[in-house]
């Protein structure tokens, strides 16, 4: 197998608001674990209508506070122009230099998108009120947005929302690293050349990640599936696995040429860490 090389690679880590003050006192002990290797950032995830706004911010700040970089997830979808702006003047002030622009969900109840629909719209305000004060990363899909109408009309949508102002991307996650390089492929073709960070999600609960999957539309190979299922209840065999496949696929996404590697954490640290502790051993 080629030998990757992770140092100089991105590496970053999402996280999601904690709820209460256990559940804080805990991310700052995950995230004080994992900031030991030196990501470039950690993201922070806002809700369905920015209904955890307070909260992504006090995440933020703790994480600027303790030395380490963060950007908090921005969606639209539902707001107003201005309470973007205002949220925007807010993280300024906050001095928070790096954002994840996202369309969002709609909040349950509501039915209309509001005065910004897609993404593209809110990476276009951003710039259009702040400049070039935010690096603006954006998601984009190796296995298409569930909600597309085809992969073509996807990658368009990618390429409004990069010619919007996008300066990366990263992907939805994956178990099939040809997905990502294919979709890379398809991005030069289409002269969109932005850094793309492949996401990746740990395997912990396999019963969790096929909820997970099912409602965000990554696929779950076949073969993957099945050796899971074999497993049954055997979480410790589930767990190391996975911990196999997943770090495989690092090892040959950063020798394929992905820029970085962006790992959704679900705010545990240990699956995280072992997969970059073997991707950074075989450097």
């Amino acid at each position: 197998m080629t030998k990757v090389a992770p140092h100089g690679a991105e590496l970053s880590f999402e996280f999601f608001p904690p709820k209460t003050p256990e559940g804080s006192r805990k991310l700052m002990g995950v995230w004080s674990e994992l900031a030991g290797f030196g990501p470039q950032f950690f993201s922070v995830t806002y809700g369905a209508g920015g209904s955890t706004q307070a909260g992504t911010l006090e995440t933020v700040r703790e994480i600027q506070a303790g030395g380490s970089q963060a950007a908090p997830h921005l969606s639209c979808v539902g707001a107003t122009r201005g309470e973007i702006i205002a949220i925007l003047d807010q993280y300024r002030e906050n001095g928070i230099r790096h954002l994840v622009a996202l369309r969002g969900d709609l909040p349950s109840g509501m039915a209309a998108a509001g005065e910004l629909a897609h993404a593209s719209d809110l990476v276009a305000l951003i710039r259009e009120s702040s400049g070039r004060h935010f690096r603006i990363d954006v998601a984009c899909y190796p296995e298409c947005h569930p909600q597309a109408r085809s992969a073509r009309e996807d990658l368009m949508n990618f390429k409004r929302k990069v010619d919007a102002g996008a300066d990366a991307a990263i992907t939805q996650y994956f178990y099939n690293a040809d997905s990502y390089f294919r979709f890379v492929d398809e991005c030069a073709a289409t002269d969109v050349n932005v850094p793309i960070l492949p996401g990746i999600m740990p395997i912990g609960n396999f019963s969790q990640l096929a909820r997970f999957s099912e409602a965000c539309g990554a696929e779950i190979p076949r073969w993957l599936r099945l050796r899971m299922e074999g497993f049954g209840d055997d979480l410790a065999s589930i767990r190391e696995f996975g911990l196999d496949v997943v770090s495989e696929m690092c090892e040959r996404l950063l020798a394929g040429g992905a820029p970085g590697l962006h790992f959704y954490t679900l705010n545990q640290s240990g699956l995280a860490t072992e997969i970059w502790k073997r991707v950074r051993a075989k450097s």
